[in-house]
């Protein structure tokens, strides 16, 4: 099944063990700019990092579009214990990388839920509705070389080296990984250990 014939398919988000995981809804937009310009979270990523709620603003209404258009995309994610309480955003977006059109893992949240595991559960949640409901062939995830903690979570959670990509002028190459529909079904499906100083 290509991604085409999946517009309009509106899937339900799943909640985790411990998050909440929702679409991004318009009283997102401060907890956006917190998380999206805040130096720490973008200390490997400076070239991400918002400097303005109206770049925030353009950023949540982007994400928004791809839930409308497509049935899924980045996630609002809160726990269970505090559903009113955004700790972060991730999850799938379709997008193209080094040419070809797919599915991208994305993560992101605040300093302080960081070394809980947070990531690796929300990414297994994302990467069950790519390869059990969406039925897509592979997801992939782009990372800077030294965003260490980023990289051990991706690699816990099944995800291979595949390439560097120069795609951001000024700016280390990328490493892309990627983890097909296959490996995803032989891995174990056990919570991955949290990434000391990571999500």
């Amino acid at each position: 099944m290509v991604l085409n014939e999946l517009r309009g398919a509106k899937l339900f988000s799943p909640d985790t063990e411990r998050l909440v995981l929702r679409p991004p809804q318009d009283s997102d937009l401060e907890a956006m700019f917190e998380i999206q310009a805040d130096p720490t979270v973008n200390r490997f990523n400076t070239a991400a990092m918002l400097s303005t709620r109206e770049a925030a603003q353009e950023l949540l209404q982007s994400w928004q579009r791809h839930w409308q258009t497509e049935g899924f995309g980045y996630w609002a994610i809160a726990l269970r214990t505090q559903p009113e309480q955004v700790v972060g955003f991730g999850g799938l977006m379709s997008k193209r990388i080094d040419g070809q059109q797919g599915l991208s893992l994305y993560f992101r949240f605040r300093p302080q839920a960081w070394g809980q595991g947070y990531a690796s559960e929300m990414a297994l949640a994302a990467l069950a509705l790519a390869f059990e409901h969406l039925r897509v062939p592979a997801v992939r995830a782009l990372v800077q070389p030294a965003n260490m903690p980023s990289r051990k979570t991706l690699e816990r959670i099944g995800l291979h080296l595949k390439a560097s990509l120069a795609d951001v002028p000024g700016q280390a190459p990328n490493l892309l990984y990627e983890i097909t529909a296959a490996a995803f079904a032989a891995a174990p499906k056990l919570r991955p250990q949290p990434t000391p100083f990571g999500a």
